[in-house]
């Protein structure tokens, strides 16, 4: 299928969403001779965040921290964990239904002084 780009008309949209989310819409063109209907779906994501924990405890001792895990999106998330470093455990997946916030339990147990 070849477009000609002269018959193109740009058609300004402004977005502002409230938060996190899929965003759908219905856009309705008509005229004397032709009836368009398009459908926009906008997904909007959060900005990439950073955190940090510091546990402090005596060695062998174990302390758990419960991350708070918010889902603002429009499904249900099924989450996988990955832990890298010694002495921290926590369950391998978490699930966080649509609207909910689950809390992931996060236990360092140093074998050591460190």
């Amino acid at each position: 299928l070849f477009l000609d780009r002269s018959d193109a008309v740009d058609l300004p949209m402004k977005f502002i969403p409230r938060g996190p989310g899929r965003y759908r819409c219905q856009i309705l063109l008509k005229s004397s001779c032709d009836v368009r209907v398009y459908e926009i779906e906008c997904v909007v994501n959060t900005d990439h965040t950073e955190g940090e924990l510091e546990f402090l405890t005596p060695a062998y001792q174990a302390v758990v921290q419960d991350i708070p895990i918010s889902n603002m999106s429009s499904q249900d998330w099924k989450l996988e964990a990955v832990l890298e470093g010694q002495g921290f455990y926590g369950p391998p997946q978490i699930s966080v239904r649509l609207g909910e916030t689950a809390r992931y339990p996060l236990m360092f147990k140093p074998i050591a002084e460190c």
